[in-house]
């Protein structure tokens, strides 16, 4: 595996499937070399890295072509990302990719919030009132793969971190038939998805 990460890197590719092949936690930690171009932001959303703790890692200090820089450990797993990105197709199919980056964000969100459980598995399961939180779960669409636009959605999520000004919900309101759900306060609307807190 170490192997093949290395030949990607030596071929100037960051891709982020790379992060999703990883086996464990320990492989993570690692050195990638810098390559023209690129910058602290490329590098954490192409490794599904959150960017302050790249920055972090590398005391913040400009990024030159040849160098090397330490990749820290990831703070979610790849068996995690992959059970997000096949949310965030199911969830998100034929919206706008920053939709999809928005669902991505409302489960870690989520994971983060008193209001939830704390795992990002326990969050995407989770069942309140008979009912799974996500329609995907319920009607089995989470078991299909996700496409390479949900992986790197869950990668860019995870980049930014905090964000999405705190979003814990979204919805259709052209097929929601939830009076609680259409009365939360909305922040933002992308495709058909409102994003409410």
């Amino acid at each position: 595996m170490k192997k093949v990460k290395k030949l990607i890197v030596a071929a100037g590719l960051i891709v982020s499937l790379s992060a999703f092949t990883l086996t464990n936690e320990t492989e993570a930690a690692t050195n990638h070399t810098i390559h023209n171009g690129e910058t602290y932001w490329k590098i954490a959303k192409g490794f599904g890295i959150p960017l302050n703790s790249l920055m972090n890692a590398n005391n913040s200090k400009p990024l030159i072509a040849g160098e090397t820089m330490i990749l820290p450990n990831a703070t979610i797993s790849a068996a995690d990302k992959d059970l997000m990105a096949r949310l965030v197709h199911a969830e998100a199919v034929g919206e706008p990719y920053a939709g999809k980056v928005a669902v991505a964000v409302v489960v870690l969100n989520r994971v983060k919030s008193d209001q939830f459980p704390n795992t990002i598995r326990e969050v995407i399961y989770q069942i309140s009132n008979g009912h799974y939180a996500f329609t995907p779960v319920q009607n089995g669409q989470i078991n299909q793969p996700a496409d390479a636009a949900s992986k790197r959605a869950v990668n860019e999520a995870i980049a930014l971190g905090e964000s999405g000004k705190g979003s814990l919900f979204f919805f259709n309101p052209k097929t929601s038939s939830s009076k609680w759900i259409l009365s939360r306060p909305v922040i933002v609307e992308i495709g058909n998805h409102r994003f409410a807190k």
